[in-house]
């Protein structure tokens, strides 16, 4: 028997309980401990889903939602694994799993469910822990003193679970609907803060995710909720500012204002910097007296280091502010490192000049150029970072610039029609609009009068233009070319399609891919262990060291501490992230997370559904051939039964009808045998109409039609067959078109070694014919909708990495399946919504670009990391005079200063190559 504690909610007395008490006795066969309004505790044979079931059936609730962040969950076959490994507990009730977040109502406390999670290999996070409502329990108690009958308390197991008063309902609701927050942040430099700030917005319960982006000093915060105002005090709390933007264009604009004013304070800090460390440098290299011997150098030193002393704190200001903040909040940032290094030199040379004679003679060096150079080289390297970030976001401000600001609304008042100006903010669903010859158009609509050819290049990626009459969509952004158009607005503000595609490449310029763990795991350890390798070597320099050995350890100390960059680290991957995922989205490629980018570098097989992704998806009827029954009296049945369908090729039959002016027959007891066939009776006759297969399977005799199968089969025919009484009448020919760009995408991957598969539910003999014409590796024909991510799996099993390409509601769940899902933008938006990437323009083509994009990124990600920690790797030992044993070589800290900020450089420029990256079909 199972045993349960639960927490119940909606009992308002003892009278209640009881209520529960029968019921549950009525249902199952149980032994209940302990019984209040606001606890149970329980012996039943039966699984919790049931017992909760049983008590909600009364109008009460039982039991606490938890809910949990997950990771480590990469495709639909993560998803699986998870759900069938915690649906074998029978303490588990109302699971739910997704790839980022499990929500379960359990009688196991949360510490066990984060162990089941680990037994298959992932991660899980608390996110909501329920709270102790003591005072409603209190009132409970008092009010019902006599009542209650073993009311104990619970064991220590389920303790937190007994006291807590659960709100399922309305957690339901806000994980149904997620709410979205945009933040800009101010203060991050590296790697380290951005560690910091995730970790602060995780804390604010009902937060499930939060991504943060340094490239962008931006943060997307998903929640069940919105705690806007409690994601900006965890922000503060945490040592930086956060700001709240909610219009994409008003983001863009303050982030870009952000960004510019961070430039002219590097510039600034940059100008102050090396004005003043420039020439005391070159009074050093050139022979200058560095050393305190005199009264004289004494005085002059002094003046030298009041104004160093100036300088850092205008320059040098912010790393000492931000290095402050960061020790308040128990953490180390690359700020501290240059805040360290820096004032230690400054405070060195400051002891040497106010009292000499506690060093010996040869230690009396001052190093205030050092203290100067440092700010000024490290502003400078930020300075031209800043300035290459702000090229990263080049696809987006483009995507954001390609609304318009005004529209023109079409008024009709007692029969006059007027037009007037009207801003974006201002246009209402329903509203009439006029697009004029060379307008974008302001909101998605449908075309009410007019005729044009439209330009919808900058979100599909196609260079030739749509002709749009009467019924069509247009989208916000597209421009109209040669006519006037009437539309009548449907989508408006974050509704247009527009809207949708930025929010999704910002979210997926945010993610993060798996890849940039590594650098989040060294990034969050990588200061604090700089600043021990630089005690660690200023201790040996004290015990092996030369003499002056005060100076030299200074000198280590400082080099090491300034020459270690956590912030090449930070950007390593955002940077390439951001580039990436706008350079896909100007191809008419939407990426939905960046761990996509990962993914599909990897992919060595693309599956493609044949219907609406190598066809047109318009398939028509070529030909009808009747057996021994009229041509009319076929048509007009099968026109009835394909009305009632909702099959691609019933719209094909329907179609022809029309065009042959048929009326529909009259039918009854109508049945749709999904992915096989229809029938109904007809006059008391059974009609069936399907494929060749599921006639096969009715054992119905097609042997006088093999001829005519035989040529539709040469000619890539799909046939249809039609029975009356299980007496074949006739067949029909549909034909779709395959798509002129599919040959070339086969081609293509197929050059590149990848395996292409034809996964369709259409009869062998056709896909293999299509399959021939176009190259493709392998045919999995005659698949019914519910057995394609059956195949995808069997695919996966064979250690292939699956890249699923679908149009249609039957391929959800195999592009759930698929390590990467790729939906049409042509398609329904149930595939949209199951794929992490969508193609816009609906060409196999893109599937090429966004596999070669994809590769190109994650090795500009590489080669990011690989340059940042080889920096790391070589820089920090010769720093710490690695090189003095065997050469006699030390590194200056000025030399530092300048690889330190080179090295932020590099990683910036080389992640801004990516947007000269040319795919063969883009």
């Amino acid at each position: 028997m199972g045993h349960y504690a639960l927490p119940l909610s909606g009992l308002n007395c003892m009278g209640c309980a009881r209520k529960v008490e029968r019921q549950l006795n009525a249902d199952f066969t149980v032994e209940i401990q302990t019984l209040s309004p606001t606890f149970i505790e329980l012996d039943v044979n039966s699984p919790l889903e049931k017992v909760i079931d049983s008590i909600e059936s009364l109008g009460y609730r039982a039991g606490n939602t938890l809910q949990f962040s997950l990771q480590g969950l990469n495709c639909g076959n993560c998803v699986n694994k998870l759900t069938k490994h915690l649906q074998a507990f029978d303490d588990i009730a109302r699971l739910n799993v997704s790839k980022e977040s499990l929500t379960l109502i359990t009688s196991s406390s949360h510490e066990e469910i984060i162990n089941r999670v680990a037994e298959v290999g992932y991660q899980a996070t608390l996110i909501n822990a329920p709270q102790v409502d003591e005072e409603e329990q209190i009132e409970v108690t008092a009010d019902e003193p006599a009542q209650q009958e073993k009311i104990a308390e619970p064991k220590a197991a389920t303790e937190e679970q007994a006291s807590a008063e659960p709100e399922p309902a309305e957690l339901t609701t806000q994980t149904d609907d997620l709410v979205n927050t945009h933040l800009l942040i101010k203060g991050m430099t590296c790697a380290s803060c951005v560690s910091s700030v995730e970790k602060s917005l995780l804390s604010v319960p009902g937060v499930e995710k939060a991504q943060v982006n340094l490239a962008e000093q931006s943060a997307l915060v998903i929640s069940n909720q919105d705690v806007t105002s409690a994601l900006v005090a965890a922000v503060s709390q945490a040592g930086y500012q956060a700001e709240w933007v909610d219009d994409p264009a008003e983001q863009q604009k303050k982030q870009q204002l952000h960004l510019d004013n961070i430039q002219k304070e590097h510039k600034r800090n940059a100008f102050l910097g090396l004005v003043m460390g420039v020439p005391l440098m070159a009074w050093g290299v050139f022979g200058g007296n560095m050393m305190i011997q005199t009264t004289s150098d004494q005085m002059a030193w002094g003046v030298v280091g009041l104004l160093c002393l100036a300088l850092l704190s205008t320059a040098g200001k912010g790393f000492f502010t931000s290095a402050w903040q960061a020790l308040t909040h128990r953490r180390a940032t690359m700020d501290t490192l240059v805040a360290l290094g820096t004032g230690a030199a400054w405070f060195y040379s400051t002891l040497v000049v106010i009292a000499p004679n506690w060093f010996p003679d040869n230690a009396r060096h001052v190093y205030f150029e050092a203290t100067a150079m440092i700010i000024g080289l490290i502003s400078l390297g930020h300075y031209i970072e800043a300035k290459a970030k702000a090229k990263t976001t080049q696809s987006l401000q483009a995507l954001i610039n390609l609304q318009p600001q005004k529209a023109t609304l079409v008024v009709t008042n007692n029969g006059e029609t007027t037009e007037q100006t009207i801003a974006i903010a201002d246009i209402k669903q329903g509203m009439t609009l006029r697009v004029k010859p060379g307008e974008q158009s302001p909101v998605d609509g449908v075309v009410l009068e007019g005729s044009s050819y439209v330009d919808e290049s900058m979100l599909t990626g196609e260079p030739i233009p749509v002709h749009k009459s009467a019924s069509s969509h247009v989208s916000a952004g597209t421009i109209n070319q040669d006519g006037s158009l009437l539309i009548e607005a449907t989508g408006i503000g974050s509704q247009t399609m527009l809207s949708r595609i930025i929010k999704m490449v910002r979210q997926a310029q945010s993610s993060k891919p798996a890849i940039a763990k590594m650098a989040d795991q060294i990034s969050a350890v990588f200061v604090p262990t700089v600043v021990l390798i630089a005690i660690f070597s200023a201790l040996i320099w004290y015990w092996f060291g030369p003499e002056p050995k005060v100076s030299y350890m200074l000198v280590i100390a400082t080099t090491v501490l300034i020459i270690a960059c956590p912030c090449a680290l930070g950007l390593a991957t955002p940077l390439s992230v951001t580039v990436g995922v706008g350079k896909a989205a100007e191809m008419g490629i939407l990426i939905r997370d960046a761990n996509v980018l990962q993914s599909a570098s990897k992919i060595n097989t693309v599956v493609f559904d044949k219907t609406g992704t190598l066809t047109q998806g318009k398939p028509s009827v070529q030909q009808l051939v009747a057996f021994n029954a009229d041509k009319q009296k076929v048509l007009s049945l099968a026109y009835a039964l394909e009305l009632q369908s909702e099959h691609p090729l019933a719209k094909a039959v329907c179609l022809y009808a029309k065009e042959n002016e048929i009326t529909a027959a009259t039918i009854e007891n109508f049945v749709n045998s999904r992915g096989q066939g229809i029938q109904a009776d007809y006059q008391g006759q059974t009609v069936h109409i399907g494929s060749v297969g599921y006639f096969q399977s009715l054992e119905i005799d097609l042997a006088e039609a093999q001829q005519t199968l035989d040529e539709f089969s040469s000619n890539a025919w799909t046939p249809v067959a039609i029975a009356l009484d299980k007496q074949l009448i006739g067949l029909f020919a549909i034909a779709d078109p395959v798509k002129e760009s599919a040959s070339q995408a086969i081609q293509a991957l197929n050059e590149m070694g990848i395996h292409t598969v034809m996964l369709t539910g259409d009869n062998q003999s056709v896909a293999n014919s299509i399959a021939s014409k176009l190259g493709i590796s392998q045919v999995i024909a005659q698949v019914l909708p519910d057995q394609k991510a059956q195949h995808i799996e069997a695919l996966q099993k064979q250690n292939r990495i699956v890249a699923m390409v679908g149009d249609g509601i039957n391929d959800a769940p195999a592009l759930a399946q698929a390590n990467i899902g790729i939906a049409m933008g042509s398609g329904s938006d149930v595939a949209i919504e199951s794929a992490q990437m969508t193609l816009l323009n609906s060409s196999p083509l893109s599937v090429v670009s966004a596999i070669e994009l994809s590769q190109a990124t994650i090795k500009n990600m590489k080669q990011n990391l690989f340059g940042a920690f080889v920096y790391n790797t070589f820089g920090i030992p010769i720093a710490a005079g690695a090189l003095y044993p065997a050469f006699g070589f030390l590194l200056s800290p000025v030399v530092a200063g300048a690889a330190m900020a080179l090295s932020s450089i590099t990683v910036v420029s080389n992640a801004n190559r990516l947007r000269l990256v040319k795919t063969r079909f883009h």
